[in-house]
């Protein structure tokens, strides 16, 4: 059985995780850490302008984006909207836009011949989130 319960009161929840605890033996619990697109809509809607084209640049590039390719786009500095992109899942988690758990939507992949040297040579999202993005995006600069 699965079960998805939205909009419930803080006494509601209590309630619940206290009847889950009394039965956690026979039953596995897990959150719902997947993107959605409301989620990623808060999340876009909370970045600074510099990480939303951070983002926008990743999404556009279905996912893959070099590294190279984004310092030129923010004159050779990415930490300004990476910073902004990992702070916002936090501040997420904290306001109760999503469960904790819920991994950054984009990520850097780094040389695997050169792990020593912690420089991204690309950024990425899996192919789900880009799909998702994309239309977050459309909802945000297109509402209808």
């Amino acid at each position: 059985m699965k079960i998805t319960i939205e909009g419930a009161s803080p006494e509601f929840e209590r309630k619940l995780l206290e009847l889950l605890a009394e039965h956690r033996e026979e039953l596995a619990v897990t959150t719902d850490t997947a993107w959605n697109v409301e989620r990623a809509v808060q999340y876009l809607a909370s970045l600074p302008a510099n990480a939303l084209t951070f983002a926008r640049l990743v999404v556009e590039a279905d996912g893959d984006k070099s590294a190279e390719e984004l310092r030129e786009a923010f004159d050779g500095k990415l930490r300004g909207p990476t910073i902004a992109l990992s702070r916002a899942v936090g501040r997420g988690e904290r306001r109760k836009w999503w469960p904790a758990g819920l991994e950054a939507p984009i990520y850097p992949h780094y040389d695997p011949n050169h792990v020593s040297w912690e420089k991204a040579i690309a950024y990425r999202m899996t192919a789900e989130n880009v799909a998702v993005f994309r239309e977050a995006f459309d909802r945000i600069f297109n509402p209808k």
